[in-house]
C-alpha cells in the first residue's frame, strides 16, 4: 500500500486541481467548449476533428475528386471555323465550317474510371488522415499527461528532500549526525529543484504541442485528465492480422493498383485517334452559289502510336503490386511487434502497481523513520528516496510505452473500442 506522505500529496494534488477555476476555450464545430479546468481526451480528439487544419484542407479533396469526376465525363466541345478563298471580293469564296471531335476507343469511360478511383481514393485518404491525427491527439496527449506526471512527482520529490533536509538538520543540531549528512541532503534538495524546473518546461512544451495538433489554444491554467490506474489490454495478434485487409492503408494500397490498371486503359485507349466530323457552307462569289460541305478527318497513328506512355503505365501498375505487398508485410511487422511492446508494457505497469511501488515507498517510510531513531544512516534514506523516484519514473516510462504501441494499433485501425 502507498505510504502516508504518498497519500498526502495525492491529495493536496486532487484539492488543487478541484481549484482550479480558469476556463478553457475551445473550438468544437465552430462553438466554444464549456469552461472547464480539466480537458480530457474525448474532448482534445472533438475539438480536433472539428478544428485541425490539416484535416480541414484534407476535407477538401472530397470536392477536388468530385470535380475531377464531374470533368472526366464531358465530351469535347464542338469547333466552328470561317476561311476565305481568294482576297478579292468578285471572287472570293467563303467557307463556314462546325466540327466535332468523336472520341473512339473508349478515351471517356477510360477518363471517368480513372476519375472514379481518384473519388475513391479521396475518401480512403480522408479517412487514414482521420486515423492518423486520432493517433496524434492520443500522443500528445499521452505526452501532456506524462509531462504534468513527471511535474507531480517532481514536487512530491521536493516535498521528500525538503523532509530529509529537515530531519537531518535537527539531527545535526542534537549531535547525534555529521555536518556531510547536512550536506548530503542540501545537494539532494538542490537536484530535486533542478529536475521540477526541468518538469516544469517539460509540460509548457507538451501542452504547446497538444495545442498545436487539436488546432486551438490552450490557456494556462488547463491540466488534462490524469492518468488512469489501469491501461486496456492489447488485442489478439491473430484477430488484428485478420482485418489487415480492412484498414484505410491497405485498401489505399489496393486501390491504387486499381488506379494504375485504370491508368492503363485510359493509355491504350489513346492509341486509337479520334475522328473528327466537320459539317458547314461554302459560298462562291463567282458563281453566286452556295454549296454544302462535309468532312471527316482522322490522324494516322503512324509514328505516335502512345506506346511510350503504355509501357510507362504498365510499369507502375507492376510497381503499385510491389508496393502493396510491401505495405502488408511492413504492417503486419509492425503489429506483432507493437503488440509485442504492449504486452510488455501492460506486464510492467502490472508489477510496479501491485509490488514495486508499494515496497519502494515502503522502504522510504522505513529509513525515514530508522534515521529519525539513529538506526539508518542519511545515505539510507537517500538512496532509498532515489529508488522511490526511479520507480515512479520507470511506471510513467510503461504507461508511455503501454499509450505509445496503442497509438501505433489505432493509426493503422483507428479507433479499437469502435471495432467489432
Amino acid at each position: 500500500m502507498p505510504g502516508l506522505r504518498e497519500l498526502t500529496a495525492r491529495s493536496r494534488l486532487k484539492r488543487m486541481a478541484r481549484a482550479v477555476t480558469a476556463s478553457c476555450f475551445l473550438l468544437l464545430a465552430g462553438a466554444d467548449l464549456a469552461q472547464a479546468s480539466t480537458l480530457t481526451l474525448e474532448q482534445a480528439l472533438q475539438t480536433a476533428f472539428a478544428g485541425n487544419p490539416e484535416l480541414a484542407a484534407a476535407q477538401w479533396e472530397i470536392g477536388i475528386s468530385e470535380g475531377d469526376r464531374k470533368q472526366a465525363g464531358l465530351i469535347p466541345n464542338p469547333e466552328v471555323s470561317w476561311e476565305a478563298e481568294d482576297t478579292r471580293r468578285d471572287s472570293r469564296t467563303t467557307t463556314v465550317m462546325l466540327s466535332q471531335p468523336i472520341e473512339l476507343g473508349g478515351k471517356r469511360g477510360a477518363r471517368i474510371d480513372v476519375a472514379s478511383r481518384a473519388q475513391d481514393a479521396a475518401g480512403i485518404e480522408l479517412e487514414r488522415k482521420r486515423n492518423a491525427l486520432r493517433a496524434d491527439v492520443i500522443q500528445a496527449f499521452n505526452s501532456a499527461q506524462t509531462a504534468q506526471q513527471r511535474l507531480q512527482l517532481s514536487r512530491q520529490s521536493l516535498q521528500l528532500a525538503e523532509h530529509g533536509l529537515r530531519v537531518a538538520q535537527g539531527r545535526i543540531e542534537a549531535g547525534k549526525s555529521s555536518p556531510v549528512e547536512g550536506t548530503r541532503a542540501q545537494v539532494q534538495l538542490s537536484e530535486v529543484r533542478l529536475e521540477l524546473s526541468r518538469a516544469e518546461r517539460d509540460q509548457a512544451n507538451a501542452y504547446q504541442q497538444l495545442a498545436q495538433v487539436m488546432g486551438a489554444p490552450l490557456p494556462t491554467s488547463t491540466v488534462v485528465q490524469a492518468m488512469t490506474q489501469s491501461m486496456p489490454g492489447a488485442p489478439p495478434p491473430t484477430r488484428l492480422i485478420e482485418r489487415l485487409n480492412e484498414t484505410p492503408v491497405m485498401r489505399l494500397a489496393k486501390l491504387q493498383i486499381d488506379q494504375r490498371e485504370a491508368s492503363l486503359a485510359l493509355e491504350k485507349s489513346q492509341r486509337i485517334p479520334d475522328l473528327t466530323l466537320s459539317i458547314g457552307s461554302q459560298y462562291s462569289e463567282t458563281d453566286r452559289e452556295r454549296v454544302n460541305v462535309v468532312g471527316l478527318s482522322m490522324p494516322i497513328p503512324l509514328f505516335n502510336r502512345n506506346q511510350g506512355n503504355v509501357l510507362a503505365a504498365a510499369r507502375r501498375s507492376d510497381q503499385a503490386r510491389d508496393l502493396r505487398n510491401a505495405t502488408e508485410l511492413r504492417l503486419r511487422t509492425e503489429i506483432r511487434t507493437t503488440l509485442e511492446q504492449w504486452q510488455t508494457a501492460n506486464g510492467e505497469l502490472k508489477a510496479f502497481n501491485q509490488t514495486i511501488l508499494p515496497a519502494a515507498q515502503s522502504a522510504v517510510d522505513s529509513a525515514t523513520r530508522g534515521f529519525e531513531m539513529g538506526k539508518f544512516g542519511f545515505l539510507d534514506v537517500l538512496d532509498a528516496q532515489r529508488t522511490l523516484i526511479s520507480a515512479r519514473s520507470q511506471y510513467i516510462q510503461a504507461v508511455s510505452e503501454a499509450t505509445d504501441a496503442r497509438v501505433r494499433i489505432e493509426r493503422i485501425f483507428g479507433d479499437l473500442a469502435a471495432s467489432p
